[in-house]
């Protein structure tokens, strides 16, 4: 299984698809809209890319992305009822991640129809299955804290952001003893630094 290409682009394909050079051997690799823009570049020019390898019976198809949050973004999206890579493909060159999440914690219909091949029903499955997993996204998006109406509001559990942490990577379906060992590595930074950076950098972890 690849999980990491770090190449030179040779060559963007007509249909969606990049051509990386790795070493002298040329990867076809599938790639959202704008990824390579948004990818991390050295010095030397080259591209780095997370990568989900798709198997099919025939063949193996290999899916890039411009960070870790929107490989995970991908990876759940295909986990969803009758949305197929080329459909996660088409959503993630629309709404990157964090915008995915933010689709999905503000239930914005409009905004996923507005993705080519996204229908009413479509979106209204993305919001159904997807909204309990927006961390799966390496994202928390703000929250205003208004209480809703007619409700008073109540306090919320007083989680350390390393906790937090550790909850949104086991719902990601990681165990709890690598999520806990990731979280762990990080040190002082784990309840330091903001949640999104610590899910961010502990996903990193993980995926080495």
């Amino acid at each position: 299984m690849i999980g990491r290409l770090t190449g030179k682009v040779l060559a963007h394909e007509e249909d969606g698809a990049i051509v990386v050079d790795v070493a002298g051997v040329g990867y076809e690799v599938t790639v959202p809209l704008g990824t390579v823009g948004r990818a991390s570049t050295d010095d030397t020019g080259r591209t780095t890319l997370y990568v989900h390898t798709h198997a099919r019976e025939d063949q193996l198809v290999l899916f890039g992305f411009a960070t870790i949050g929107d490989r995970v973004a991908f990876r759940t999206l295909i986990g969803v009822s009758s949305v197929g890579p080329k459909t996660a493909i088409a959503v993630l060159g629309a709404l990157p991640a964090p915008d995915l999440a933010r689709a999905i914690s503000a239930k914005d219909v409009s905004k996923l129809t507005s993705v080519p091949g996204i229908g009413k029903k479509t979106a209204e499955r993305l919001l159904l299955e997807l909204r309990d997993k927006i961390a799966l996204a390496g994202v928390v998006p703000p929250t205003d804290g208004a209480p809703t109406a007619g409700r008073a509001p109540q306090a919320a559990p007083a989680l350390s952001t390393a906790e937090l942490t550790i909850s949104a990577l086991t719902r990601m379906g990681y165990k709890q003893t690598e999520a806990e060992r990731a979280v762990n590595a990080l040190g002082d930074k784990a309840d330091k630094a903001p949640l999104t950076e610590v899910v961010r950098e502990a996903l990193a972890l993980l995926a080495k």
